[in-house]
């Protein structure tokens, strides 16, 4: 399988599943503004954040302009958003506190949509 095809059909499952857990459980999101306030769960999610992120840019760090482009701006947010939590969690956590929960979820609405995008691309469902 070819090593898009297969950053396609992750990020999309990603987008999803994270959009349903989220959505049939609202709490969830400010649970997990909570929890960062605990150093041992940041410092988690910072790591965990930079390894898959790195992962994807080492694999992954085309900079076509096709769909190859949006994998890889995956990556590196991925990446830059571990780096920047775990070089900066305080500020990050005020950052989170002082955004608004509706947007959030507005947010997570999108990234539903781009996960069907991501899946429709890599399983060919609708062709364009």
């Amino acid at each position: 399988m070819d090593i898009s095809v297969f950053l396609l059909k992750f990020w999309g499952w990603y987008c999803i599943i994270f959009f349903f857990v989220l959505s049939f459980n609202p709490k969830r999101v400010k649970q997990i503004v909570d929890n960062l306030q605990d150093a041992r769960f940041l410092i988690i999610l910072s790591l965990f954040a930079i390894i898959i992120g790195l992962l994807n840019v080492l694999a992954h760090n085309i900079w076509e302009p096709n769909i190859k482009l949006l994998i890889t701006l995956f990556g590196w947010l991925a990446l830059i958003k571990g780096i920047i939590l775990f070089t900066f969690p305080k500020q990050t956590i005020n950052l989170l506190k002082q955004t608004n929960l509706k947007f959030i979820q507005a947010i997570y609405v999108l990234l539903f949509f781009l996960g069907l995008f991501l899946l429709n691309e890599a399983y060919g469902i609708v062709p364009f």
